[in-house]
């Protein structure tokens, strides 16, 4: 036999053969500062199914998203959640955010949130625990756009907070 062959066979093909079985938990937060609205315009992005779990668990059983039907109860369970697992903190002071909306794209959940009257940012903090009580492996990446700076930070569940200086 080849020694392609035996490459195929015995490094190549259980490597395929097995990642399907994995499934990977994540969801990317992106925070934009813009300056002339003074707000934070934040979107986070979170896998529909996932979602949808979590939001069975804590609120309503018989919950569905992305059905034509979604009553105004599923967007008071989304916004509270939120408020719930993600945490801001400019300049050392804690901040509310307005939940605007959500739709969806493909398998993804876009939640549309705002901070708003923020007249500059020299520090912000942001704890994220999204989805953390069903998927212990989950992992949030929150995308800063500040002051022109752009930042990245990798939240998993032993470590679920960030701070960054501008």
């Amino acid at each position: 036999m080849s020694k392609l062959k035996v490459f195929l066979i015995f490094i190549v093909l259980p490597l395929v053969s097995f990642t399907g079985l994995h499934k990977y938990y994540v969801s990317v937060t992106e925070m934009e500062y813009v300056k002339k609205e003074k707000s934070v315009q934040i979107i986070s992005r979170i896998f529909v199914d996932d979602f949808e779990a979590v939001l069975r668990e804590r609120f309503d059983e018989g919950l569905t998203l992305m059905t034509d039907n979604e009553g105004d109860e599923i967007d008071y369970y989304i916004g509270k959640y939120l408020s719930d697992k993600l945490i801001v903190v400019i300049n050392d002071y804690p901040k509310d955010f307005n939940f605007i909306g959500k739709e969806y794209e493909d398998d993804i959940t876009l939640c549309y949130l705002e901070i708003q009257n923020i007249e500059e940012i020299s520090s912000i903090k942001v704890e994220n625990k999204l989805l953390y009580e069903l998927y212990p492996d989950q992992k949030n990446i929150v995308r800063f756009k500040i002051n022109g700076i752009n930042k990245s930070i990798l939240l998993v569940k032993e470590n679920d907070k960030g701070l960054l200086n501008f």
